[in-house]
């Protein structure tokens, strides 16, 4: 059983989205996000960019993933590149490819691209979502992996120039669940969480990186101004806890993060990049 390699670089058939301004006020709140605009819908939260694309999220891996794997496969990493805000009334085109693999000794890495424009053919955003397929080394490297955007442990001998707690509600999975259009049932129904060898029902990674989206905008960088935010998944989320999430200058314009609950660390590698407006 090897990975498909013919598979690579080719396009899904695109798919069209159109935003309301009601789709991004339920984002907001299903991620408790405080930020006028984005509460009021007049602009997209950045992580509801995954919501255009979410069908094609995984279809490309049907190409160059072995079936009988789909039920091994975690979200590994997930990285924004915004070119302009998502706003009410834009009708936006998606589409997706996977780009390359590498067969690892507890498992291989792959990542799918995605672009997403406007329906007159303009870049609005694109990203790179590396998942993982737990306990398969597919025995080779392949293609072209996600850009790194690993955190600098120099960065830990200066203090954070921020830091944000967060609250996850109980009721967070089943507001989320909608708003993104993900019914994963490892977010919504306990026995299922349990059976796949959770303690419970866990945050959908894309809410955890949502919270930090708006502690990173709400802190360091001005509304309108992210122009990339990426992050890896390293532990879940249980709903009704606390999250920390700590932010560092790393640069002109480059802040590095990472999210803590409790003593566990459930986002690193995060960084968000600022432009000029």
């Amino acid at each position: 059983m090897k990975f498909d390699p013919a598979g690579l670089g080719k396009w899904t058939s695109p798919v069209s989205f159109d935003v309301t301004r009601e789709r991004l006020i339920e984002y907001a709140a299903a991620t408790n996000d405080p930020i006028p605009a984005h509460a009021s819908g007049d602009v997209a939260s950045p992580v509801f960019a995954i919501v255009p694309v979410f069908q094609s999220l995984l279809e490309p891996a049907l190409e160059v993933v072995p079936p009988s794997l789909f039920g091994k496969v975690l979200h590994g990493e997930q990285d924004f590149r915004f070119h302009r805000p998502i706003r009410p009334g834009d009708e936006l085109v998606s589409r997706a490819k996977m780009t390359g693999y590498e067969g690892l000794p507890k498992g291989t890495r792959a990542t799918v691209y995605l672009e997403c424009r406007s329906a007159s053919g303009a870049l609005v955003n694109e990203q790179y979502v590396t998942f993982f397929v737990r306990g398969f080394d597919t025995g080779e490297k392949r293609g072209t992996l996600g850009p790194s955007h690993r955190f600098d442990d120099a960065l830990r001998s200066s203090p954070p120039v921020a830091k944000v707690v967060q609250h996850v509600d109980d009721d967070q999975t089943y507001r989320y669940g909608p708003a993104a259009g993900d019914p994963m049932p490892i977010h919504l129904d306990e026995e299922v969480a349990k059976a796949a060898g959770l303690p419970g029902i866990i945050a959908h990674g894309l809410c955890t990186m949502a919270f930090t989206s708006w502690a990173v905008l709400t802190e360091v960088a001005p509304a309108g101004r992210l122009r990339r935010l990426a992050v890896r998944f390293a532990a879940p989320v249980l709903p009704g806890r606390d999250l920390t999430t700590s932010i560092w200058a790393a640069g002109p314009g480059s802040y590095a993060f990472e999210t803590t609950m409790g003593d566990a660390l459930v986002i690193k590698d995060g960084l968000a990049e600022i432009g000029e407006n």
